[in-house]
């Protein structure tokens, strides 16, 4: 794909230059593991052997799929920055990554050798700042490691123990002469030097200047450095924390506080009415509300209940069927208010600490104002007849797909002013319904033409598809996407997809893990009642960033339509009355579990990385085990988190096996003891690499552990 829109956005300026100390008031605003101080930028742009090229740098990331778009992140994610380097011979190589942050603040970071056999190294880095960011692989050849590996084991031996002391002695030397070392460096390099080269001193004393931690500690901050190579220039793009962190929460407004008339109809819910919900959901601790489309809906071709191809009287039809004679896609359906009510209902969730989410469906009803004023947006069969839409078996007779082929320009111009006018109104976020049936260039415009104007607007993917699709929609723009989550049940199935999003796919792609839809009803949760709906809810909400629910899942609404994947009684096509107070009262509700996630994903910055995530093992075919953790030197708090997951995703039966953990990946020691805490139980119990477990789906499936501290 030719080079995007989205990756040839106007380069940040370059912020003030950097003084001789390499300090500086305005530090860039991110956390990282391995940041060192910075030398005079003249200094690396001056050195000739940058030119060489001696030290290759190779598949660096982060890094999209495809070279004419730029990875992203958001604010606050710890990032792997990484790239493959290597040089002919024995002698040992560093690698930096240097950073420009938008606002032009440098920063210096050491990477790590993975020492996996592949010449990996790595770093860890959390910015802050949103904006695109420009980074560049830095390697060159790390004489002083060399000569300290060499002296150790040859000083030792007593073998060429003068020629290694001379030659530690010049590099010392060498160092001592660098302008920006400063006095306290320079006179220790230069004892170092003396020392080596004093006839009186003993090899034990050549050997302690060898293994002086301070010593090693100027090379680690200020290497001293010969065949510098630089790699290319590269972006990153980063966005808002909401764009990759949230708890969405869906509902129809029309169905809160729908009230039945003495006749049997129903009278609509309101955007007043619906307000009055929004304490509850707030309450839950979600911070998105997501509503499906709130437009006029069509008349012709109105479904039904239950998807029936004839809508008695009272039938509200289908929101996504959009448009009639009262107005379209920039209009609110009359039964729900007004557009001042709507925009009186987005600040009171606003109050609540929820953002609004609203559904761009850009498809119409057949009396949609469009089909009268641009018949070529659809598209006309032989018969004359316009094309309804279909996704085999199922069929829309009541919406027409529009044909972004006949007038691209004119249906451009319409769905931008139609974002715009809902931005206006206070919106932020859009989920929209299935992209991957629309034109990968038309998102891509889109969303680089809203995102220029306001990069603070999010948009969701409402696309359940195949891998390429969803990463192509990815890198077109979208900040988050549904995915297949929804039918990943088995541990095996489970394991495949958390590694895939936590690794393969998380320069580009944030997946919104939703666990059901209105359209979405999965076998799993027909058949699998309270356990396997808490056990889908805890992985959505412990291994992403952002997850959601429909609302009526803490209900335990799995009465499927019969021979379908959908509720019986479908609220896409009915009001649905729900009596929240009586289910609170009965007990009966998944919403005091609901909230708990949402508080055990406040709490721990684990939980609010994509990334980080890695899957340990058990030894029976329903336990699934994984673990989230973040290195307190990017987390706010400066303390390291780790939260385990042990899910019995057989909502059937009781098990219990052993599970197997690499506990190196917090940082405990193999066969060392660390205490873990339940989270959902408060249980406490003393954890090794090896431990036992009984998972009972009638009970609690799922344990939620964090890792308090190690003995």
């Amino acid at each position: 794909m030719a080079t995007t829109t989205r990756s040839s956005a106007p380069r940040p300026a370059r912020g003030p230059r950097i003084d001789a100390s390499g300090s500086r008031s305005d530090a860039p605003a991110l956390r990282s593991v391995s940041q060192i101080p910075l030398r005079p930028a003249e200094a690396w742009q001056s050195d000739p052997d940058t030119r060489t090229g001696r030290i290759p740098l190779t598949l660096p990331r982060p890094a999209a799929p495809d070279p004419g778009f730029r990875p992203s992140a958001y604010a606050g994610e710890a990032v792997p920055f990484q790239v493959t380097a290597f040089r002919e011979g024995h002698d040992l190589i560093g690698v930096h990554v240097r950073l420009t942050s938008p606002s032009g603040a440098e920063s210096l970071h050491r990477l790590a050798a993975l020492d996996d056999g592949f010449d990996r190294w790595r770093t860890l880095i959390a910015p802050l700042e949103q904006g695109v960011w420009t980074f560049r692989f830095e390697a060159f050849a790390d004489d002083v490691a060399t000569w300290q590996h060499a002296a150790e084991l040859k000083i030792a031996a007593g073998v060429d123990t003068a020629l290694m002391r001379e030659i530690g002695a010049r590099l010392f030397t060498a160092a001592a002469t660098e302008k920006d070392r400063g006095a306290a460096q320079t006179r220790a390099l230069t004892a170092a030097a003396a020392t080596l080269r004093d006839e009186d001193a003993s090899d034990e004393a050549a050997l302690a200047v060898v293994r002086d931690p301070q010593l090693a500690e100027f090379f680690r901050e200020r290497p001293l450095r010969s065949l510098l190579t630089l790699g290319e220039d590269r972006e990153l793009l980063v966005e808002r924390e909401r764009a990759g962190v949230g708890a969405w929460y869906e509902f129809f407004p029309r169905s809160e506080g729908a009230k039945r008339r003495k006749d049997g109809t129903i009278a609509s819910g309101t955007f007043r009415t619906a307000t009055k919900r929004l304490p509850a959901v707030a309450a839950m601790g979600f911070d998105v509300l997501y509503l499906p489309p709130i437009h006029p809906i069509g008349e012709v071709n109105r479904k039904g209940p239950n998807n029936a191809l004839v809508a008695g009287p009272g039938d509200p039809g289908s929101p996504w069927a959009i448009g009639s004679a009262a107005g379209g896609h920039d209009t609110v359906h009359p039964d729900l208010g007004t557009l001042a009510d709507f925009r009186a209902f987005v600040r009171a969730a606003r109050v609540e600490g929820l953002e609004i989410a609203l559904d761009l469906a850009l498809q119409a009803a057949p009396d949609h104002p469009w089909v009268t004023a641009h018949p070529e947006w659809f598209t006309t069969l032989p018969d004359g007849s316009i094309a309804f839409a279909e996704n085999p078996p199922k069929k829309y007779q009541d919406i027409y797909p529009v044909n972004f082929d006949n007038d691209p320009d004119g249906i451009r111009a319409e769905v931008l002013r139609i974002v715009r006018h809902w931005i206006a109104q206070g919106v932020k976020i859009f989920r929209v319904d299935n992209p991957h049936t629309k034109p990968l260039q038309f998102w891509e415009w889109l969303i680089a033409e809203v995102n220029a104007e306001d990069p603070d607007v999010v948009f969701l993917a409402e696309a359940f598809t195949r891998p390429a699709p969803l990463l192509g929609l990815a890198q077109a723009g979208f900040q988050q996407s549904y995915s297949y989550f929804t039918w990943r049940n088995t541990k095996a199935e489970l394991e495949e997809f958390l590694q895939w999003i936590s690794g393969e796919t998380a320069d580009v792609m944030r997946p919104n893990l939703f666990v059901n839809t209105p359209d979405i009803l999965t076998e799993y949760l027909q058949y699998g009642g309270r356990p396997a709906y808490k056990v889908r809810a805890a992985l959505a909400a412990t291994g992403s960033a952002s997850y959601g629910v429909y609302a009526g899942y803490e209900l335990i609404e799995n009465i499927a339509r019969p021979g379908s994947e959908e509720n019986i009684d479908n609220e896409k096509y009915e009001y649905k009355l729900r009596d929240w107070a009586a289910a609170d009262a009965a007990g009966t509700t998944l919403a005091p579990y609901l909230t708990r996630l949402n508080e055990i994903r406040r709490a721990h910055p684990a939980l609010r990385q994509l990334r980080g995530l890695t899957v340990h093992w058990s030894d029976d075919e329903a336990i699934l085990v994984y673990s989230k953790h973040i290195d307190g030197a990017l987390t706010e708090s400066g303390e390291s988190d780790t939260i385990i997951v042990v899910a019995n995703v057989d909502p059937h039966s009781a098990r219990q096996t052993m599970v197997h953990l690499d506990t190196t990946v917090w940082g405990v020691p193999r066969g060392a003891d660390y205490e873990v805490e339940d989270l959902i139980t408060g249980a406490v119990w003393t954890w090794n690499q090896d431990a036992f477990v009984r998972l009972d789906a009638f009970a609690e499936p799922v344990h939620i552990l964090h890792v308090r501290k190690t003995r």
